[in-house]
Order: structure tokens, then sequence, then C-alpha cells
């Protein structure tokens, strides 16, 4: 799509820009060389790097830029987003439990390759496996929104494989959330809402409404000590972006279904959210100076209530149920109850000549999905309309020790730092079912179904056995798992001359379930003056299958032939009908990485530009949902497969290779009285599927023209993500008054879908541009206003093709990065001592 007539205006918008508040942390695009010779970054476990002096690229962002990006306010992901062109952080609709947990992902690559740290310490992954996501389908991530963002000073971005510092998912890279620990006492209050004109339906329209609050306090203790605590409440209000309803050519055209015609029966957009954070973070000296032993702890939790998930419309004359229950059709709305919380407790201690440092983490995330305004039709005129579908449930334990310290070697120009660690880590999922409503097969109507004369000659929604929208967890899905991993490391580096650093690191891990892995890097940094540094890694990384993954199974709703809704039944790969296709037991992923770059300091502008090559062998998938005629009638010949119509299992069944690379620029100098700063940041990651194993004789006897991985799968993991994103970012500060100007821009991103019979329709979605602006006032000393709009020119992607939007009910597609939201308008109130 071609930028509009206000992209001008937009883009000079970015010329001028709002520094953080005077004694604030600043962004990486403001840094100046004595601030970045400050600031340490992760990438390594000997010693103190800067940004300027690592041998692998890491992007330092600042806590007060996060919050000025203007993303919805509160989610900490979609700031991200805003700000790292590597990082990618999609908004879902009609997915699911991914409308309520979304996953983030590093250069293209699968949300699961991504490790995120809190205070250097491996973060726990939701308890959802998001099996009707686009982006991330068939992972467990880490949700970033349970994470507020008053808690984060920083976020520091490592764009390179790193298993062997940090051990299994981290294969794209890391993502380190570094707390706050500033002293002092700060308070924002926020309202902003969608203010945008939805042309689809011809109508300028006002909702998304976000009332946020946050406070927190932070107090010196002792010489070295600190406690810094803080809260956080958002609350928001669902979006709807939905067309006007053109009537599927397979429902029932009855007067009662064609009377719908016209309106807007669907929903495409954001749920209601109702959220609570709290966090806190601190240091305790134990013994004086001498000793240096210190005790320190941090944790967060996280309360999120999530209601009116989008879900396909039921029209009333699908079902005699319906028609009893719903006379003018209903539109079932998903709802999620998620609770998180995570600690860590750990030791620092001078011993000799070592620096030891030894900690406990445990973390835990519990989700319970249910669904409103729905029935089971199975169950007749009877049914409940709201059901409790299942809870998952994540645990993660970590102890580990880690023991530092240089040596003096007499041929080396420089000491020899070396770092030795180990770590013991227990992992739990469970799953629990839901209601029995949600999930039994009742008695009403014949065998259990509602018989209705439909024009395709089959029953609308099989059966329709269970909670509509939100199948139940059956016992049969009930599973709890544990698994134990010990792994030790080594990390040694030193300056081999006076021009080069050179850094090995080494890890071997072992996991009870399924085996053990060894993992290695070599990474050297070449400083050719005193203005320019080259530098380059090689390494490999691993990737176990998610506990999750090998636990998870469930029944939904998916597309099928003609684009109706089917049965699709997601296996646990030992499961017997799984098996039966085979279906074998998962293996670990494994990566090789290669990375080069330059990073340059003069004056006051700064340069880097790196490129990468991901190589990833027996990727883990989940398979392409298999339907055909002679599967359904295979799959219910089979036991427990009596009401499936389709079924999909994870596999690795693929090798990927993912190549890049990443330009960051910045510069500053006062200007106008006050200080300018400009910043340039690009990505472009590309992932080809190199191998596919295609399909497995057991499935090919049933029936040879269906595949594990076909246009879907590979779609999901080559060019659904866009290839590119560019920022251009302005930043101006004075005495009294702060702008901000950003202009963005996404590639293209491609949508493809399998709806059976051949018909695999294809629609390339064209580039976006993204203008943000942000201006604040300082009232007093204490007190400043802030007002600002995120996708200022109210952009949306293009509009999907007839074969895609499901009959005019979804104009819009989520795979955009730009979202399907339109403009978000917002004022921030900031109050500090």
């Amino acid at each position: 799509m071609s930028p509009r007539p206000g992209f001008a205006a937009g883009l000079a918008l970015s010329i001028v820009g709002l520094m953080p508040r005077p004694a604030e942390a600043q962004s990486q695009a403001a840094f100046t060389t004595e601030e970045l010779e400050s600031i340490f970054v992760i990438g390594t476990r000997i010693g103190e790097r800067t940004v300027l002096d690592t041998p692998v690229p890491v992007d330092v962002l600042a806590g007060e830029e996060l919050r000025a990006t203007g993303a919805v306010a509160g989610e900490l992901g979609q700031a991200l987003s805003v700000l790292a062109p590597s990082f990618n952080f999609p908004r879902q609709s009609n997915s699911g439990t991914s409308d309520l947990v979304r996953a983030g992902q590093l250069r293209g690559m699968s949300p699961d390759q991504m490790l995120v740290l809190v205070n250097g310490r491996r973060r726990h992954t939701s308890a959802i496996v998001n099996t009707e996501t686009k982006i991330g389908r068939g992972t467990a991530a880490v949700d970033f929104n349970n994470v507020p963002l008053n808690a984060v000073q920083r976020i520091e971005v490592l764009r390179d494989g790193a298993g062997a510092l940090y051990g299994s998912d981290a294969i794209a890279g890391v993502v380190n959330l570094v707390l706050d620990d500033e002293p002092g006492f700060e308070a924002n209050a926020s309202y902003g809402s969608q203010l945008t004109r939805l042309d689809p339906v011809d109508d300028d329209l006002s909702d998304g409404e976000t009332v946020t609050l946050d406070a927190k306090y932070g107090r010196v203790i002792g010489a070295d000590g600190f406690l810094k605590a803080g809260v956080a409440y958002r609350n928001r209000d669902a979006t709807n972006r939905a067309g006007f309803d053109q009537i599927p050519f397979f429902e029932q055209q009855t007067p009662d279904n064609l009377a719908l015609a016209g309106q807007r029966n669907y929903a495409e957009g954001d749920p209601n959210v109702d959220e609570l954070n709290l966090w806190f973070n601190g240091v305790v000296p134990l013994g004086d100076g001498a000793a240096g032993l210190d005790l320190y702890t941090f944790g967060t939790y996280g309360n999120r209530d999530s209601d009116g998930g989008a879900a396909f419309f039921r029209y009333p004359d699908s079902t005699s149920t319906v028609k009893s229950v719903y006379p003018d059709g209903y539109r079932p709305e998903t709802w999620g109850e998620d609770e998180d919380y995570a600690v860590t407790v750990g030791l620092r201690a001078e011993a000799g000549s070592w620096d030891l440092d030894t900690a406990l983490s445990y973390g835990r995330n519990e989700f319970t999905f249910g669904v409103d305004y729905s029935i089971n039709a199975s169950l007749g005129p009877d049914s409940p309309t709201s059901f409790q579908s299942g809870t998952y449930e994540n645990e993660q334990a970590i102890l580990g020790v880690n023991a530092s310290r240089e040596f003096a070697v007499g041929w080396l120009k420089a000491p020899l730092e070396v770092a030795l660690g180990a770590e013991y880590r227990s992992e739990e999922y469970a799953t629990t079912r839901g209601d029995l409503a949600s999930y039994e097969a009742g008695s009403y109507g014949e065998a259990g179904c509602a018989t209705v004369d439909n024009p395709l000659g089959s029953l609308e929604f099989l059966c329709d056995i269970g909670a509509q929208a939100a199948p139940g967890l059956t016992p049969d899905d009930e599973v709890s798992l544990n698994r134990d991993v010990v792994s030790v490391y080594a990390d040694l580096g030193t300056d081999l001359t006076e021009r080069l650093f050179v850094e090995v690191a080494a890890r071997y891990e072992d996991y009870d379930d399924f085996g053990s892995a060894v993992t290695g890097k070599l990474a050297g940094l070449y400083r050719a003056s005193d203005t320019v540094s080259l530098r380059a890694a090689v390494s490999n990384s691993f990737r176990a299958p998610n506990i999750a993954q090998l636990g998870f199974s469930d029944t939904t709703l998916s597309f099928g032939d003609d684009r109706a809704l089917i049965r699709t039944r997601t296996l646990r790969v030992d499961d017997p009908i799984s098996r039966s296709l085979g279906a074998e037991d998962l293996d670990e992923e494994q990566s090789f990485n290669l990375s080069a770059g330059v990073v340059a300091q003069f004056e006051a502008l700064r340069v880097s530009v790196d490129v990468f090559q991901i190589d990833v062998d027996d990727r883990i998938t989940l398979s392409e949902r298999l339907f055909s005629d002679d599967l359904t009638a295979f799959i219910q010949t089979q036991p427990g497969g009596e009401d499936i119509e389709s079924v999909r299992f994870f596999t690795n069944a693929v090798d990927t290779r993912t190549r890049g690379f990443d330009v960051v620029m910045s510069y500053a100098q006062p200007w106008l009285g006050g200080d300018f700063q400009t910043s340039i940041a690009f990505n472009y990651s590309k992932t080809d599927v190199e191998t596919v194993r295609g399909t497995t004789p057991e499935l090919a006897a049933v029936d040879p023209t269906l595949t594990l991985v076909g246009v879907e799968e590979l779609n999901t993991l080559q060019n659904a993500t866009p290839y590119s994103k560019f920022i251009l970012s302005g930043n101006w500060s004075g005495e009294k008054w702060n702008l901000l100007g950003r202009v963005s821009r996404y590639d293209n991103a491609t949508r493809v879908f399998n709806f059976g019979g051949g018909f695999e329709p294809r629609q390339e979605y064209g580039a976006e541009i993204q203008v943000d602006a942000e201006a604040g006032y300082r009232l007093t000393e204490q007190l400043s206003l802030y007002v600002g709009a995120a996708n200022l020119l109210d952009e949306y992607p293009d509009l999907s093709i007839p074969a895609i939007n499901y009959f005019g009910n979804l104009p819009y597609d989520i795979l955009s990065p730009i979202g399907v939201n339109g403009r978000y308008v917002y004022a921030r109130v900031n109050f500090r001592l």
C-alpha cells in the first residue's frame, strides 16, 4: 500500500521528539559516550561490557522510552515491538486463547526460540499452547504483558544465539528485562481510546477505552542496597473491526438466517481486559563492606481477566437447539483468567578471588479458559450457556550457582576472565478438565446430533458436541508431566592483544525425559581503530520440546472444506490415533548460528551493522490440520475418535534457514536550546524451509494426498511475518517541552489458507507505514503532562480478498504488525518525587 498524503507530515514529526526527563534513563538512541560506558549488558557471563564493546549485537531500550511509545497503555510487549525492529508482537483475533495471551517473536522466528530473562534469570512461559494463532502456532511462549511497564528500567535484546550461555530456547536471541532500582517515588495515570475511521462499514468509531494507573517507590538501604516496589492497573475495553455479514453459502439459506445479512454479526479486535500487576526488586547488604555479602530478591505478580474474545457467529437456523435457545443466533465470547507469579532469592558474595552468585527462582502460570453466550447443542434446549472449558498450569523452579574471577596468565596482555556454573531446573505442566457440560456428548437429536437440512449434505458442526467456540478439555486431555534438567557451563574471555578480545563458552545440559545436548560459542571483537570495531560469533544452540508441547491436547473448531467449521483434535504424539498416523517422539531442535558485524562511534554518531544466519534442523511445528473424507472415516473407527473430523500433532518435519541483517544508527547534539537525538533502525529477516519430510507411510496409506507440512504451515514459517521493519525516530527536549516523532515501516506479509479440495487462497498484504507522536509539558519539577497518538494517520492493512474475508465479516487480516485497531490517542499525567 502506498503511503497516504499525510505521510510527509508524519515524517516531519519524526525530526523532533521527546527526550526522557532529566534524571531519567535514556534510550539506546540517546546515550552519550559516557553513559554507554556505564551500561552492562547480557551476552556474556565474564564481567561487564558496554553496547559498543560486546562481540555480539545487543540493543538497550530504556523504560521511559518504552512508556513513550504510545503502545496500548501498559502493554510491555507492544512497546518493545514499537522500538525494536527485530521484535514482532502480533495482535490476534478469532484465535482462541491467542486473543488473550500474546506471543512475541525475534528475527521472524518462533516465539519459543527466544529466551526471556528477568534480571538475568530465566523467565517461565505461559501455560497456554496457542494452536489457533497464525504467528507462533503451537508454541508456549513467555507472556511479556505479565511484567508491567513501570517495573522495567531497561530492556536488553541480544540478537545472537546463546545456548551455550543460557541453555535451551536461546536460538534466535535473548531478551532481558532489567527491573527498576532507582530511589524515589513516581506515579502515572493515563487514558486513551481508539479514534478511527472504519472504511468497510463507512463509520467513525471510538472504542478500546483504556485506563492505566501505576505507582512505584524505591529507597536506599545501607551503602549499596535498595528496595523498590510498584503496582500497575489496566482496564481496556474491547474493539471491533468486523464488516457487514454476507451470510456464508453453506449456512441454511432460510428467512431467519438471511435476515441477518448486512449486519455486523461478527467481531474482530481486542477483548476486554482488567489487569493488576505487582512487583518488587531489592538488594540488602548482609555484611560490612569488606565481606561483600548481599541478599537480593525480585518478583512479579499478575492477575488478568479477559473476556469478549472474538468467536464465529452461529446462525439461528444452524440447528434446532440454536433456534430454541438463541432465536436470533449468537456469537460466543471466550474469556480467560490468568494468574502469574515469579520470585527469585539469591546471595552474592566474595570468597577469596572468586565472585559467587547463587539463586533460587520459582515461577508459575495458571490459565483458566471458558466461554459465555454459547451452548452445547447435544444437550438440547436445557444446555448451559456459560462454560468453564479447562485449566492449564505451568511451573518452573531453578537453583543455580555461578562463580567468576580473573586469572593472570603471563603470555596474555590482559587477565583471563573465567565464569563457571551449574544449574538445576524443574518443570511441571498440568491440565484439568472443563465442566462436564463443556465436553460431554448429550443425547439430544439423532445419535446425539441435532439433524438439520444442510445444502452440502452434512451436519452443521458435527454433532455439536461441547461448548461452542471453546469445547472443554476432556478427562482424556488431562495430563500431569514433570521434567528435571541439570546443566553445567563455562565461559572464558580475554584480550589476546590490545585490539583483539576473544570469548569461548560451552554448556552441557541433560534432560531426564529425552536426553542431553552440548552447545558451544566462539565470539570475538577486533578494535580496528579507536572508533571502529569488528565483531563475529559462531555457535550452536538447541531447543528441547517445551513440556507443554509434550502434554497438550484439545479440541477446537477450525476451517474445513468450503470454509465450514469442523471439529479438530490436537493430539499428543503418544496418542494412539496420532501413532496410527505415524507420529513419533519429539526430538530437540538443533541450530547453528553465524554472525558478523561492525560497530563505530564518531563523536555524536554511532553506527552498527550486523549480518546473521541461523540454521535449525528438526524444527518443532504443528502438523497441518489433516482432514479429508478418507481420513475422517479412518479416525472415527479409532477408539476415542468417534466425534473427530480433523487432527494435528507436533512433528520435527522441517529444517529451516534464517538469514538477515540489522542496521542501527543514532546521532545526538544540542539544538534550539535543548537536546536533540535521532535514530534509524532496520531489520531484515527471511526464513526459508530447506527440507520438508513430507508425510508418513501410515498417513499415506490412509490418504496419499495429505502431508504433515503443507501450504498453511509453510506460510507460517516463511512469509506470514514481514521480512523487514524500519524505524526512524526523533527526540527533542527543552526546559519545559518534550517532543517525540516516530515513523515505522512494516514490510509485506502473506496469508495462505487451506480450505480443502485444493482451494488454497493466497493474498500478499502490502507494506504499511505507521506514524507516532507525543508532546510533553513540564508543569512543575514534579508534575508533567503528555499527549500523543500511536498510528496517528489511522492506517490499516490492505482489505482482505473475498476468499479470505469470511464473507465480508473479517475485512482485515491480523498478520500485519500495524494491527487492525487504527489510531490510538492518549493523555498521561506523571508525578515524581
